[in-house]
């Protein structure tokens, strides 16, 4: 097996792609690809990503897909953040960036993209014990989490950046006290929320990460003002010069900034400056690692079968209070059937196994609001919930293999999935609902050996020679399981195996 790993970043502002390999179980960083694609920028008033953008990312992606072209798909993360949440058309791009790339492309949410990031630094900068800071300030969103060590404890992501505060604030590409004043108001409104919990919860180390706070590093250590990372006094220093140079261009020829880096520097300094104001910060590092290095460590946590999805799903387990023997029935007896019906059905996907089993442990957990319409408060929550690990698309799937666990076959939820997983999923709720019929007595007697045989959508279901006799409800549930297939278009047929 390959021991090169990939991840990309689709942010707002930048798209980073790091390439590393794991040898004798430590990363090692053997390529970094960045272009400043400015994505947010193409987002129209009514939230659609514009052509030329799409045409910007998806030329970039084009170059970035060529390094990729002799890593498996297993060792390769890709994922989208603040913007393509917001574009009303994210799922056409989406598509067309999978289509370039030859890879999948997870748009998370605002939550997770913060622990990717704080899992990044972590691993990038030294531990000085206690808690920790760390702040980064994208093209359309900032993140703060408070952490421990490898484990963010706090997370926030706020809807400001560099690109969406300089497109608000600083549309002529000039600098003035009035519009100074009023960005800085906006940042304050954005952290008035979590500036006291945060201030309460206090840490020992402030770090700073994205091209933005790195920028600003640059800057204010050319000038003099700061010997090592950022301070307060020398962000207010930085306010005054920006106020003397009075556009964009004067800033970019004075600190020698990349144009494209120049047109957004107004936007991320108020953003750190807000900040750091708020929160009384005095000083704070800078670090290289962000949110593709968070990404490369959370595929290496896979890998080991350390995925910290899986501890995301005993964690609600534990949090709803829900019966974990019934999970485990019904999650054991779904894997039973998907070994069976994989080829069939073309569920090779490890991917698709662990959705399934995912599934079959929170099918119930909908049960916490009541039980009436269980299986759709459970997908309310699967779909709405902060789930690490998890991205949009993959919450989506979980959500719609719990909602279509009972009852109606809901088949308008899964038209509505990506199309490369609708018909998957499909399959895989066909699966979850025959577990969760199976094992509806709540007996704690196990299951006879079965078997299932699967041709296209025509399913058989066999038992022992006289099992089915012995168990007459779950005959009568089989029986209104397979009305409720069929009007899906599957044929469900059960009965005793011949001998």
């Amino acid at each position: 097996m390959s021991d090169t790993l990939a991840a990309i970043d689709l942010g707002s502002n930048s798209f980073h792609m790091i390439v590393a390999r794991l040898a004798d179980g430590h990363l090692q960083v053997v390529d970094r690809l960045r272009e400043m694609v400015q994505l947010a920028a193409g987002l129209d008033k009514k939230h659609r990503l514009s052509e030329p953008a799409q045409a910007r990312a998806l030329d970039c992606l084009a170059r970035f897909g060529q390094r990729l072209r002799h890593i498996p798909g297993s060792r390769v993360r890709v994922v989208g953040t603040n913007t393509l949440r917001q574009a009303r058309n994210g799922q056409d791009f989406v598509a067309k960036a999978e289509a370039v790339l030859g890879h999948p492309v997870e748009v998370v949410s605002g939550m997770e993209e913060a622990r990717l990031i704080y899992l990044g630094v972590a691993h990038n900068t030294a531990n000085v014990g206690g808690q920790r800071l760390v702040v980064d300030i994208g093209g359309g969103s900032t993140e703060l989490i408070i952490g421990e060590r490898f484990e963010p404890l706090h997370l926030e992501s706020l809807g400001m950046g560099c690109v969406s505060m300089t497109q608000r604030h600083f549309p002529d590409n000039r600098i003035r006290e009035t519009d100074l004043r009023d960005a800085e108001l906006t940042v304050r409104l954005k952290m008035e929320p979590i500036t006291l919990r945060y201030r309460e919860l206090g840490w020992q180390q402030v770090i700073g990460a994205s091209g933005s706070i790195k920028a600003i590093r640059d800057v204010v250590i050319a000038e003099g003002w700061s010997n090592e990372g950022i301070t307060l006094p020398a962000l207010r220093r930085l306010r005054a010069a920006l106020l003397e140079a009075g556009k964009l261009a004067t800033i970019a020829a004075r600190w020698n900034l990349h144009p494209a880096r120049a047109q957004v520097f107004t936007g991320g300094f108020t953003v750190l400056h807000g900040l750091c104001e708020a929160l009384g910060i005095e000083h704070l590092q800078v670090s290289d690692g962000a949110l593709r290095e968070g990404l490369i460590y959370d595929l290496v946590g896979r890998i080991r079968h350390e995925d910290v999805r899986h501890r995301t799903v005993a964690t609600l387990n534990q949090r709803y209070g829900m019966d974990g023997t019934q999970a485990e029935q019904v999650a054991t007896t779904a894997l039973h059937l998907l070994a069976q019906a994989r080829t069939a059905w073309e569920l090779e996907d490890e991917e698709l196994a662990y959705a399934l089993e995912w599934a079959a442990r929170l099918h119930e957990i909908g049960l916490v609001i009541a039980h009436s319409h269980y299986h759709k408060h459970g997908a309310y929550i699967l779909r709405h919930a902060e789930l690490p690990g998890f991205s949009n698309s993959e919450q989506g799937l979980l959500a719609a293999l719990v909602e279509g666990h009972r009852r109606k076959f809901p088949t308008d939820i899964f038209a509505e999935l990506p199309k490369d997983i609708a018909i998957p999923a499909r399959h895989l709720s066909v699966l979850l609902r025959l577990a969760a019929v199976l094992h509806r007595s709540r007996s704690r007697q196990p299951l006879p050996p079965l078997q299932l045989r699967v041709a296209g959508p025509r399913l058989t279901l066999l038992f022992p020679a006289g099992w089915l006799e012995e168990h007459p409800l779950t005959r009568a549930d089989l029986e209104k399981e397979a009305d409720y297939l069929k009007k899906a278009r599957f044929q469900l047929e059960y009965g005793p195996a011949k001998e």
